[in-house]
């Protein structure tokens, strides 16, 4: 074995040695996609929550995160979560000082409005679930809490 082959083999074993193949695997998934529409508001929660989360992790000094909020909240829903991040001394659209790591939002029905259950996590072994409740004619946010207005 000459010298070349000795080091692309060493090489080699080395890498998967420090799990360096396996990474190189695992990143070799089938494509993932991404779908929804815009008028539909299951969509919009998610695409808030989405842009929000993003917005907080890059630390944009409220920017982003306060425009978010003038779009996709009532003004009167507004007040009332500046109140309670008043008190909580927290972020009321997350509930939480910290942010997820993931985030997942999923129907949970209504005539009237649209209720959404989003799920934060924040690590392997905790979530936290919030009900989003959305008027239907607007697409704006009027409630985020542990339950729906509606008491689910």
């Amino acid at each position: 074995m000459n010298s070349k082959a000795r080091t692309v083999l060493t090489a080699g074993v080395l890498a998967v040695a420090l799990g360096l193949g396996a990474t190189a695997q695992a990143s070799a998934g089938a494509p993932r996609s991404v779908s929804g529409k815009s008028s539909d508001n299951i969509t919009r929660i998610a695409n808030f929550y989405g842009t929000y989360i993003d917005a907080v992790t890059d630390e944009d000094s409220g920017n982003l995160g306060a425009a978010l909020r003038s779009h996709y909240l009532t003004a009167d829903f507004q007040k009332e979560l500046n109140a309670w991040e008043e008190q909580e001394h927290a972020d009321g659209v997350l509930r939480a000082q910290n942010v997820p790591l993931a985030w997942k939002v999923t129907d949970n029905g209504t005539a009237k409005y649209t209720e959404a259950v989003v799920t934060l996590t924040w690590s392997k072994n905790s979530t936290t679930k919030l009900v989003v409740d959305m008027t239907r004619d607007s697409g704006k946010i009027f409630h985020i809490g542990e339950k729906g207005i509606g008491g689910k």
